[in-house]
Formats: structure tokens, C-alpha cells, sequence
């Protein structure tokens, strides 16, 4: 009687998220989602970031899915940050390049935890290139994950390679950016900063393109449907493959994901969730704009005000999420006389959650790629507003592309904050009239964006293009093992599996626990509350 040969062990993969909320979500996002199709998947994060997505982990690994966090220090004494401080979102956006400057620091502690766990694959974000070499030396394949979509990647892409920025006589000058599939123009001052200037992110791109170069390829949030010619582009000119498998918290809803986890388990952010949706529920079918510019804008006192004002005039309910914490800038009586029509959030509001309601039919955004995703996802027309880095690009997608939205003001913005003109209540309320109101302008940009969150939908569903997309590239790791390097799972198994085996927890309480690494001598706080030394790699509860 021949003997039956043992089913082949779960495929082992590490996920390495970016100090930044708008990077961390979607990975966290995408490892649930390997995790749903039986991949045994860990996300690697410092103690004030796991605080985010804990909650998220915790609950897709009490749902029996093979997901973890693995804690590793934040390196705040080598960079001069205080303690708590891991976020790009904790500081102002004038100190944010503090983030940048800390985050070489984390590379012994990357090596350190690849080298000990030896996963069958890397999935890392495209700030982490040291990631690519250490996987080289472990003979696994590593991925760059993109937090922003191919389209702003390859307009960078074509910056960097041409520098049309560069030949023009001044920062308002339109020109084109050179061989791009579609006809965009900017000016300089919408550029992000490491375009205009020398900065952390600037001198480090020599090493993130060869980083990327090394990689077997690019894990992006995003749909082929949308972005098809620009995956086309990057793979013709930078010889590099992409995986589409967003929208990935549509995809992550569609596997049973909740999304009350988002926002971790912060009682003013359950707070706001509860308030929100209970506000909206009261709302006739798409008479609501909602307002938010994502966890890490600010505005001066004298623009929050414009703001106020131009919600008021345009006439629509408006559900308005704003960071700042104080009140002085609001316009006398304000809250009197929107009340009920006007609902101002303090802090995290559930932005995915709000966009899928079926009272909300319009949305004022920053264009970070999130957003814009979400927005896509939930069928809505935009408003955009853009901040910083690259948001000005993301809204030529929106304005210019897929023709779902329009400018909050017309005139040029900038990525730098002493140059930002204040968007008055008439341009504002203007705006939000062109996306609200009937007509047809409004009509064919409400008709357009329905479309377009079809497609999405129908993207991450079984047999759709993300669906098979994350299938194709789970295949992709499991036929490297198996074709490359056959060997390599037998070695990728021993650091994790003897801490499995050593652990007195029962296994159905394995899948959730969360692994502590031995970096450096400090001490962390469990969840209870009692201070947990780092020793040898341990989980707690």
C-alpha cells in the first residue's frame, strides 16, 4: 500500500506596513484578505500603531482566520521622537518628515525578525527597501506594497525619468506630463515636496527603485477596470508586474470583515460611529455631503471658518468630520442654525461605513488614495480638495479621468503650507452645489460614479478581477517555492512553528495572540494593562 503524501504546510507571509494610517489600514486589509484564502499571515508593527489595528486582528482571528501582530520597538530615541510617537498622523504636518527620519532606524529590527521567522514571503511597504535584500538572503520572494494607485506611481515615474517641472518658467505654469496614456498637466506647486526640494523621502529614491527593482512585484490597492493602462505603462517602463486586489476594504466587508473594528477600540471612536450612522439613518437617500480630509490635515482657524459658511450656503445636509479640537473658529450661531441639517464630528469618524450609507450622496474629500478608493467604491460624485504629497495627482483621476468630480476651487493649489490660498465659502458652496444639485453636469457625474462603484464591486467578487487577482498572486509565491526554490519551505518553518509548539496557550486561542519580539530591553504594556518584558519571541493576550 503506497504511502499518501502529506498536504503541503499553509504558506507563511509577512506583512510590513508604513508609520502612517493611510498605509497601515489597507495592508492590514490585504492580509486578512490572504488570511480568508488560508494563508497563515503575520503583520509586523510598533506598540502606538498596533493600538489601530489590533482590534481589526483580533476580531478577524477570532473569526478562525490565521492572522497575528508582531510588536517590534519604535525606534524614538535614535530619532529624537517621544515615546508614543510612531505615527505620521501624531505630529503637524510641518514636523511630519520626522517620521521619515526614524524609519532607517527600524531596519535592524526588520532583519532581525525576517532572519529569526523566515516566512515564505515578504510583503512590505515601498518605504522599507532593505526588505527586498534580506528576503534575497532568505531565498523568498518579497513584494512592494503601493499605498497609492498605479496612476499617481507612474505620473511620479515620468516626473522623475523627464523633469518637465523643471523647464518651465514658474511654480503656476501648466505643463504636460510626458507619456502618460492619458493627457495630464500640472503645475509645480501641486507637486508633492520630494519633487520640489530636497527631503528624507527625496534622498532615499535611488534605493526604493532599486528596492522595487528587486521585488517580484507590486501589490496594489486598486482595480484593473480603472487602471488598466496604467499598469500596462509601469510594467512597459519599469519592467515591473502588478497585482490589482482592491478595493480591498470592499474586498475585506465581502469576507465577513466587520466594520466596526476600524478605528481600533477607542471609546470616542465607538462613540462617533454610533452617532454618525444614527444621524445619517434619519437622512432621505443621497441628501447628504459628507466632508472629511482623512487623519492627518490641518486648516487654520480663518479656512475652517470659509468652510462652516460654504456648508451653510450650498443647502444640503452635511455630516462634517473635523480634527482640530477647538471651537473659535466657528461663525457665530452657526450650530443654531444648521442644527439638524449639519452634524460636526470631532476626531475618527467610520468614513467607509458613512460612504456605503445609503443617505449619503456626495463627498468632500482631500484625495488621499483611500479616500478616492472609498469614494470610487461607494458610487458617490466628489468634491476634491487636495493637501499634500500626491493628492493634487490623485485628482486629476477623479476630475480629469474618470470625470466623477469636480475642484473645490479652481484656482492652483500648493503641497506646501505657506503657500495655500484660502478656498472661500463661495467657491466652496459652488462646488458642492455642481455634485449635489440636479442638472446636467451633476447628472452625468452621478451617473458616471454609479458606474463606476459597480465595477468596483463587481471587482473584488468571486470571479472578479481583484478576486482573481490576490488568487494569482498567492499562486505566485506558492509556484516560486515550488518551481525556484524547493527547499526553501522546509527551512521557512522553524522560528514561528517552535514558538507554536512551546506555547501553553490552546491552539484555538493561537490564531489571535500577539508576538512580542526580542529586539531590545524595554518594556510594553498588554492589553490588560500589566507591563510585559521583552524576552524571547512570546505572544499575549
Amino acid at each position: 500500500m503506497g504511502s499518501v503524501e502529506a498536504p503541503p504546510a499553509p504558506l507563511r507571509v509577512f506583512f510590513i506596513p508604513f508609520f502612517a494610517t493611510g498605509h497601515m489600514i489597507p495592508l492590514v486589509d490585504i492580509a486578512r484578505l490572504f488570511a480568508a484564502r488560508g494563508v497563515d499571515s503575520t503583520v509586523l508593527v510598533t506598540p502606538a500603531n498596533a493600538a489601530l489595528i489590533q482590534a481589526t486582528v483580533d476580531a478577524a482571528a477570532d473569526s478562525g482566520l490565521p492572522i497575528r501582530t508582531l510588536i517590534y520597538p519604535f525606534p524614538s530615541s535614535e530619532s529624537g521622537l517621544p515615546p508614543g510617537v510612531e505615527n505620521i498622523s501624531a505630529l503637524p504636518p510641518s514636523e511630519s518628515y520626522k517620521i521619515d527620519v526614524a524609519t532607517p532606524f527600524v531596519r535592524p529590527a526588520h532583519d532581525r525578525l525576517l532572519r529569526l521567522h523566515r516566512p515564505d514571503a515578504v510583503v512590505a511597504d515601498v518605504h522599507f527597501p532593505w526588505t527586498t535584500f534580506v528576503a534575497r538572503d532568505l531565498g523568498v520572494p518579497r513584494f512592494t506594497f503601493q499605498a497609492l494607485g498605479l496612476f499617481p506611481v507612474c505620473m511620479m515615474n515620468s516626473l522623475f525619468t523627464n523633469l518637465p517641472h523643471l523647464a518651465v518658467a514658474g511654480d503656476d505654469v501648466p505643463f504636460l506630463v510626458p507619456n502618460l496614456p492619458h493627457p495630464i498637466h500640472m503645475v509645480r506647486r501641486e507637486l508633492p515636496d520630494f519633487l520640489r526640494g530636497n527631503t528624507q523621502i527625496g534622498a532615499a529614491m535611488d534605493d526604493i527603485g532599486a528596492a522595487e527593482s528587486g521585488s517580484l512585484g507590486v501589490v496594489v490597492n486598486s482595480f484593473v477596470e480603472m487602471e488598466s493602462a496604467y499598469a500596462e505603462y509601469y510594467y512597459k517602463t519599469c519592467n515591473m508586474r502588478s497585482w490589482f486586489v482592491g478595493p480591498v476594504a470592499l474586498a475585506a466587508a465581502g469576507q465577513g470583515s466587520s466594520l466596526a473594528t476600524r478605528g481600533g477600540d477607542d471609546p470616542i471612536a465607538a462613540a462617533n460611529r454610533a452617532r454618525c450612522l444614527s444621524w445619517l439613518d434619519a437622512k432621505e437617500p443621497k441628501s447628504v455631503v459628507y466632508v472629511c480630509f482623512g487623519s492627518w490635515s490641518q486648516f487654520t482657524g480663518e479656512q475652517l471658518r470659509e468652510m462652516a459658511l460654504g456648508l451653510e450656503v450650498a443647502g444640503h445636509p452635511f455630516l462634517w468630520v473635523v480634527r482640530d479640537g477647538g471651537d473659535e473658529w466657528m461663525p457665530e450661531g452657526f450650530e443654531q442654525r444648521v442644527e439638524g441639517r449639519g452634524l460636526v464630528v470631532r476626531g475618527w469618524a467610520p468614513q467607509v461605513a458613512i460612504l456605503a450609507h445609503a443617505a449619503v450622496g456626495g463627498f468632500v474629500t482631500h484625495c488621499g488614495w483611500n479616500s478616492v478608493l472609498e469614494g470610487v467604491s461607494a458610487g458617490l460624485p466628489m468634491v476634491t480638495w487636495p493637501l499634500s504629497t500626491e493628492q493634487f495627482m490623485n485628482e486629476k483621476l477623479v476630475v480629469g479621468v474618470l470625470r466623477v468630480g469636480v475642484r473645490a476651487a479652481e484656482g492652483p493649489g500648493s503641497t506646501l503650507e505657506e503657500e495655500k490660498a484660502v478656498v472661500d465659502a463661495a467657491e466652496l458652496a459652488r462646488a458642492v452645489g455642481r455634485v449635489m444639485d440636479s442638472g446636467e453636469e451633476a447628472e452625468g457625474m452621478k451617473r458616471r460614479a454609479r458606474e463606476s462603484g459597480k465595477t468596483a464591486r463587481a471587482a473584488v467578487k468571486e470571479g472578479g478581477s481583484s478576486h482573481k487577482g490576490l488568487s494569482d498572486l498567492i499562486e505566485e509565491i506558492r509556484a516560486w517555492h515550488t518551481f525556484s526554490h524547493p527547499s526553501s519551505k522546509m527551512m521557512a518553518h522553524g522560528a514561528l512553528s517552535s514558538v507554536n509548539s512551546s506555547s501553553s496557550m490552546s491552539p484555538e486561542r493561537c490564531h489571535r495572540s500577539c508576538l512580542l519580539a526580542d529586539l531590545t530591553p524595554t518594556h510594553l504594556s498588554s492589553p490588560g494593562g500589566r507591563p510585559e518584558s521583552l524576552g524571547s519571541p512570546r505572544r499575549i493576550e
